[in-house]
Formats: C-alpha cells, structure tokens, sequence
C-alpha cells in the first residue's frame, strides 16, 4: 500500500495556538444519557443555549414526511406550562433573543441571553422543547403556515431545480426528499402523529444541550439537574444511520420564470464522521471554486465569460456529504460549460497544485473556520453538533487535520471524487 506524502505544518511561530482563547470543550453525561457540553468564554457578555437533537428528516418515516420541521414550528405554540407566544415575550424580556432551525440530521432550538438570566431562560427552552403542547387548533392553523412556506419554495425555479436534482441524486433515501415535507403527507398529519414522533426523537441519548459564553456568572448546574433534560426518557436502542450511494446521471427539466439557465452538478464526499475527508474536500472546492482566483470561476467566468456566476458548496452531513455545483449561464453555454469543468478537472488531475494556490486554500479554509467562532453562537453550535454526533473533540482538531493534507494527496485522493462523470448532473432550461 503507497503511503502518500503528508503536509508539512505551517511554522509553530504561524499556527500556535490554532484557537487562542479557547480550552477544551467541557463534557458531562446526565444519569438519563443526555450530554451537556459547555465552553466558557470570559470576554462574551451573553451565554448561549443551544438545544440539539437528532431528530431531523432523515428519521422522518415514509408517513411522517415534513413532521420534522413542522414540529419545529409547533414547539414555538406553547407547552404545558407555556401559552402560545408566552415563550418568546418572557426571553424578549429578560433581554434575549431565540430561534430554531431543522435539517436533515437533526434539529436545534437556541437562546442568547443575559448571563443572569440564563437560569430562567434555560428552564424556559427546555420546558418548551420537550414538552409541547400540540393543541389541535393551533395544529390546524400552523399546517397552513408550514404549507405557504412549501408553495413559496415549490414558486422559488432555483428551489425547484436544487430538489429536482436531489431527488435524482439520492433516490429513496430521505436526503433526496424536501426537508419542508411532501403536501399529501402534510395535510394528513395529525398532533397524535407528530407527538409520537416527538416521543420517538427527542429521548435523553439523542439530545445535547451546549452552553458557552459567560458561563461564570451564568450558575448553570443546579438549573441543569432540575430540569426537564435530566427527565428524559433514553432511548429504546442504539440506531443505524441509512447509507447513501449518490446515483450519477444526466437530467434536463424547463421551469418556468427562470431567467437564465441553469447547470447543476451533485457529488458524493465523506460523511461528517470522517472529518479528515471533510478536511480534505473543503480544500478541494476552495481550489476549485472558491473566489476569483480559484479554477473554475477563473477559467468560465473571468476567461471564457460563458457563465454568470459558479458556486460549489460543500454539505457537510451524516450520511453523506455532497458537493453542489451551481452554474447560471445562457441556455446555448450549457455544452461550452460542461466541456470546461470537464477541462479543469482533467487538468487539476494531471498537474501538481502550485504553492501559491495551495497556501490561498488553506488559509481561506482555516480563517472560515476560525470567524465561525467568533461569538458564544457560533461556538454553541459546533459543540453541540460535534457531540451529538459523538465527535468529542477540541475545537483545533479540525485545523489539525488540515495539515494531514497535501497538494499530492488531494489530488490522488480527494479530486477523483469529482470526476464529472460520477456526478449527478441537473440541465434547468427557462420553459
């Protein structure tokens, strides 16, 4: 088996410390199994809340399609203790802020607050998260919110496409399914319904809650053991995520009320589990996409000027991360652009990445990770994340894992994950 070459880190005078001002994440399991992780940080004036749980679309069951995201809505409609709105008016009053967001793995509920509030706030949060009401009146009225939300997005011909190829890319598998829901599953949904999937999902091994900012001042731990987490139920057994196998394949739909055409390209990149690959093809699409001077936007757009723009996102999740291409361009620029990216690719698997190139990526990967952890937000959010998905790490270790890379490496591990023709390719034509 060939070794590859690994890079060399940077000077300890240029990476040391990698975070400064930062310690480890603090860990701690409840007696139930739920996991609190907290990270004090002294100069922040607020303390962040962040509830995680696994209990994204990803579990949703072929009935339950958009259950998820709609619970995500109806927690916010009361609990047994809580009136509808009560809970926003008592943090907007303390001082703090809330909001909520659901993917496809999970789904989290987060509070900035005051640091002498945070006792409160927390009870709050949590007795709103894991004990909501599910009043059937207002079920009926917050179906029709999450269905205008569905037909704004189905209206969106960019939303449309992305979802077109989706669903081509991933097949049954709950990735290629909308996150807002199926309208048929929606309009059957019912609050006995979605209340067994809360029951289901949101048990004490499948939640997280993560606190940082001004912890000190905050006296958290005798709010944590009283609170509804430390009464959660575990859950019934240990569960195995889906495997994902992307399906490549050329597909062209026409949309009305899009304005210029559209060339959508989905691949397959390591999991998130695999953050030595994530590592890696962060690298890779900031080569290749990630600003002017990267590849692709350097040759189709300021050279060829045969494209609008060009974006390649990199979704890092669970089962299965993709890479999302999305290039605007006219309809007759469709076959000069795919002959182009299938150049540049070509190209970058032939010849070495040059120095200049390489130091420009990993300095832009590194300082995007670093700005993400700025605020007691950003930090509540990848803490909590991390470890609800049982990667119980420092915060460095993913810029420690960039230097495992090296131009040679990417290139004859990371860039053949790319090949054009493993994609799954989506041509969205103006109707």
């Amino acid at each position: 088996m060939q070794i590859l070459p690994r890079f060399n880190p940077l000077p300890q005078a240029d990476c040391a410390p990698l975070l400064p001002g930062l310690a480890p994440p603090q860990s701690r399991r409840l007696a139930n199994g739920a996991r609190v992780v907290s990270l004090a940080m002294p100069e922040a004036p607020l303390v962040c809340l962040d509830f995680w749980c696994r209990g994204g679309s990803l579990f949703e069951g072929s009935e339950e399609s958009g259950i998820a995201h709609f619970l995500e809505h109806m927690v916010f409609k009361g609990s047994q203790r809580l009136a509808a709105g009560e809970f926003d008016l008592r943090i907007e009053a303390l001082g703090g802020s809330s909001n909520a967001a659901t993917g496809f793995d999970d789904v989290h509920y987060h509070v900035l607050i005051p640091p002498e509030a945070a006792p409160e706030a927390l009870e709050l949060l949590l007795d709103l998260v894991l004990a909501p009401a599910l009043d059937p009146e207002a079920f009926a009225m917050e179906r029709q919110v999450v269905l205008e939300e569905l037909a704004q997005s189905e209206d969106q011909p960019d939303d449309r496409a992305l979802q077109v190829l989706l669903g081509h890319a991933c097949g049954s598998h709950n990735y290629g399914l909308p996150i807002l829901g199926l309208r048929p599953r929606l309009l059957a949904h019912t609050p006995e319904a979605m209340a067994s999937f809360q029951r289901r999902r949101y048990r004490a091994d499948h939640c997280v809650l993560a606190i940082t900012g001004a912890m000190a001042a905050a006296g958290l731990d005798k709010a944590i053991n009283a609170s509804a987490l430390a009464s959660l139920e575990p859950a019934v057994a240990d569960e195995q995520l889906p495997s994902l196998r992307l399906r490549p394949g050329e597909y062209r739909i026409s949309l009305p009320r899009l304005e210029s055409a559209r060339l959508l390209m989905a691949w397959q990149l390591p999991a998130a589990s695999d953050q030595e690959g994530v590592m890696g093809a962060d690298l890779l699409t900031t080569v290749l996409a990630e600003g002017r001077r990267s590849r692709l936007v350097e040759r189709l757009r300021e050279q060829l000027r045969i494209v609008e723009s060009i974006d390649l996102d990199l979704h890092v999740m669970e089962c299965a991360s993709l890479a999302l291409l999305e290039v605007v361009c006219e309809a007759d620029e469709l076959p000069a652009v795919r002959e182009a990216i299938q150049t540049v690719w070509q190209e970058a698997m032939e010849a070495p990445i040059g120095a200049a190139e390489w130091q420009r990526a990993q300095r832009l990967v590194t300082n995007g990770y670093r700005f993400g952890l700025e605020a007691p937000g950003g930090v509540a959010g990848l803490i909590g994340n991390n470890h609800l998905w049982g990667r119980d790490q420092d915060l460095a270790r993913p810029l420690e894992l960039l230097a495992a890379w090296s131009p040679e490496r990417l290139r004859l591990q990371a860039l053949p994950l790319l090949d054009p023709r493993r994609a799954c390719l989506l041509e969205a034509l103006p109707a």
